[in-house]
């Protein structure tokens, strides 16, 4: 295998961001069609979530974003909330979500999912520039960030129902499926996030349908392993040593 740099990873734009995301939604709900009754109570790693609440959260920001109302309605009833609980807003917006879906039956919901995954998809694509330059605050590992709304739009809105998908197959023992034209793509933007964010040399070889072997820089820490292991572990879902401390948002 060949290495990359990590330099030369491409970043994601509109077009590929509208295709990433229409695929990774289509995989959300034929996951979804895959489960069975006992499936959908399985704890997930996500504290206080099974699979059917993490499913809820999952189509409700998809919902979220087929409409600048909508997202500014959520952001706002968000805000709100969080105020009032003294919480971090992403909390309140994700309790919200799975709070609004939590009446459906699980056959509606994936109907929603299938009807919605489209709608989020081309809107989260067309939003007007002015839209996309406005700055957003987050927290990254403890540390406040300004992120441009297009990198939400182009970049976080798809890791996000990716990385849920490989929880909800941890969670039921069903294996995700994985290429390396749509999961492999994911992973290489997440692993040049990640070595811009941490500035070091490295090597890291990612096992898998979804991996590759990428270096940044002369020398360094090198890693091994899986390519789902990896994101679960820079996403914080495991522990990770040396560079593989480095926080990258899912």
């Amino acid at each position: 295998m060949s290495a990359t740099r990590v330099e030369t990873i491409p970043p994601i734009g509109r077009d590929e961001a509208r295709r990433l995301a229409t695929t990774e939604y289509e995989r959300v709900v034929a996951q979804l069609r895959t489960l069975g009754p006992d499936d959908w109570a399985a704890p997930t790693v996500c504290p206080g979530w099974d699979v059917r609440a993490m499913a809820g959260h999952t189509v409700g920001m998809m919902g979220d974003f087929t409409s600048l109302r909508r997202m500014m309605r959520r952001m706002l009833s968000a805000a709100r909330a969080a105020k009032r609980a003294g919480g971090a807003v992403v909390d309140s917006m994700t309790a919200q979500q799975v709070a609004e879906q939590a009446d459906l039956s699980t056959a509606t919901l994936i109907e929603r999912a299938a009807e919605t995954g489209p709608r989020a998809a081309r809107w989260r694509a067309s939003t007007p520039s002015l839209l996309r330059r406005m700055p957003m605050k987050e927290t990254v590992g403890g540390v406040p960030e300004t992120w441009r709304l297009a990198y939400l739009f182009d970049v976080v809105l798809t890791r996000d129902p990716w990385m849920h998908r490989t929880d909800i197959a941890c969670a039921t023992g069903r294996a995700p499926e994985l290429t390396a034209a749509h999961d492999g793509r994911i992973v290489a933007d997440v692993v040049g996030e990640w070595a811009r964010r941490h500035g070091r040399p490295c090597t890291i070889v990612l096992t898998g349908a979804a991996g590759g072997h990428y270096v940044a820089g002369d020398g360094g820490e090198h890693h091994e392993l899986d390519a789902i292991e990896f994101c679960r572990t820079i996403s914080g879902r495991a522990t990770g040593a040396g560079l593989l401390t480095q926080e990258v948002p899912f």
